[in-house]
């Protein structure tokens, strides 16, 4: 199948989630799917390099189109938060390195993206990734099906979202050109 190979990272120091997907907009293919677990007893720093070794591994071996990112938001454990934003930097830094471009999701445009609301709950988006993927058994752990999710995400709405921002790039400049007029 040709189209964009869209590789999408479920970010987090315990558990990272790795999917890949390719097609377009109408057809979708399960290229790869996985969990990196990092070494919890390991500091920190130890257990970042880690990811990024198994996530260059990735790149390496899947050589995707773009990353798609999940966004990291507002929780009440700043703990948790702070944990998964660290390890969002992994893919971040890695786009940056490869010149690959990285898209950032939130969780709700992943839900509402995959199962038709924002509102879906682990089950029904591990459920239609499944479906969508036409998969004879749903990824397992959830972090996998969450990765899936977020590549499947991008590629049904990356390409709009790119021509939102193209189409309000150019009403700026027309709009800047007419004032200077």
């Amino acid at each position: 199948m040709s189209g964009v190979r869209v590789l999408g990272v479920d970010p987090g120091l315990t558990r990272c989630g790795l999917g890949v997907v390719e097609g377009t907009p109408g057809r979708v293919l399960m290229v790869a799917v996985g969990v990196v677990r990092t070494p919890s007893g390991a500091a920190t720093g130890d257990r970042l390099a880690f990811l990024q070794d198994r996530l260059d591994e990735w790149l390496d071996r899947y050589e995707p189109d773009v990353i798609a990112v999940e966004r990291v938001f507002a929780d009440v454990n700043v703990a948790t938060v702070m944990t998964t934003a660290q390890a969002t930097a992994i893919p971040l830094l890695a786009g940056a390195r490869r010149g690959l471009p990285v898209a950032l999701h939130t969780p709700t445009e992943v839900k509402a993206s995959v199962t038709g609301t924002g509102r879906a709950d682990k089950a029904q988006v591990t459920a239609m990734v499944t479906r969508i993927l036409r998969l004879t058994e749903p990824p397992r752990p959830a972090d996998a099906a969450d990765a899936l999710a977020l590549a499947i995400c991008h590629l049904w709405r990356g390409p709009t979202m790119d021509r939102l921002a193209s189409g309000a790039a150019s009403e700026r400049a027309r709009l800047a050109a007419r004032r200077l007029a």
